[in-house]
């Protein structure tokens, strides 16, 4: 049965991935952006796309009044420097934006709201790897601490209105349609520099590992939580659940694939390490896979093969 969705942030990266699942899944999908960061090329033919703010009360509208059944959440201030230069403006986008629609939503008769966290944020630095949802919430970033917020904030219109709210933590996701601009993910840039024959930057000793998971491996887990028996709220946990592969790669590492799928030998540079960075990390999906059915089904090199093919096209 064709449910109605919204996706906010569906112009975007993920959001746009998110899109092409549920309509291949037969859903009915409407986009809200403001396409700040976002390509109305992103979205595909035959879905209406809604140019705003998610705190506008155009937003809030259009979640009240569109006979959604799902509302999916991508839209987002999404640049961790910024929001430790501007906490404030983070919080208006992530926590403000959030409530106006949750509002809308329950004026709406939404049933569900799948949102997207970060397992790399709201969990901070220091816990053992990979890291289960149950480990201690410690963000080091306005950023962070917006989501773990925006979470808290769902659980309560759980507890308060019945709305049922689940929450995807991702690791690093990456794959086609990632933007090489602004705030980007360490793919984007690297393939971008490689493909123009420039040197890529590493910071520190390059050592610092991450957890890449394939963007349309996320667009499935996105679609699973869509549908997903949910267990009691005991606690935030209770509906939270990490999108990531268990697997730590290096930057170093990283370089020395995407050159291999690039066909390039590039320069490599060293810079200062940067402040505040993570050190290591990598999320345990035994939860998701138990309770979605989701599994990681990209390997990396065959992600990163796909991106540089898409970057080439691009």
């Amino acid at each position: 049965m064709s449910r109605r969705v919204l996706v906010t942030g569906g112009a975007g990266f993920i959001g746009s991935h998110v899109v092409d699942a549920h309509r291949a899944a037969g859903d009915d999908v409407t986009v809200l952006d403001d396409l700040s960061s976002g390509r109305a090329a992103n979205v595909p033919a035959g879905v209406r796309l809604v140019r705003a703010d998610v705190r506008s009360a155009e937003a809030r509208a259009l979640a009240a009044g569109g006979a959604f059944t799902i509302l999916n959440h991508h839209a987002a201030q999404m640049d961790v420097r910024r929001s430790v230069a501007d906490p404030v403006y983070d919080g208006e986008v992530n926590v403000l934006g959030l409530l106006n629609l949750l509002e809308g939503a329950r004026a709406g008769g939404v049933r569900r709201v799948v949102f997207a966290s970060s397992g790399g944020t709201v969990y901070g630095d220091g816990a053992r790897l990979p890291i289960p949802e149950s480990a201690a919430k410690l963000p080091a970033s306005p950023y962070g601490t917006a989501k773990l917020t925006s979470e808290y904030y769902l659980a309560t219109f759980a507890q308060l209105y019945g709305l049922e709210a689940v929450a995807l933590r991702y690791s690093n996701v990456y794959g086609p349609r990632q933007s090489p601009h602004g705030e980007a993910g360490v793919v984007a840039i690297f393939g971008s520099r490689l493909l123009k024959g420039e040197p890529l930057t590493v910071f520190g000793d390059g050592e610092q590992t991450r957890d890449m998971v394939y963007v349309q491996d996320v667009a499935a887990a996105n679609l699973a939580a869509a549908a997903c028996p949910l267990a009691p709220l005991h606690d935030l946990d209770a509906r939270a659940y990490n999108i990531g592969t268990a697997i730590e790669t290096s930057v170093n590492r990283l370089a020395v694939l995407m050159a291999e799928a690039a066909g390039r030998r590039p320069e490599l540079r060293r810079a200062p390490a940067r402040a505040g960075e993570l050190r290591r990390n990598a999320l345990d999906p035994a939860k998701a896979k138990r309770e979605l059915g989701w599994t990681p089904r990209t390997s990396l090199p065959e992600g990163l093969a796909a991106t540089i093919r898409w970057l080439r096209e691009d």
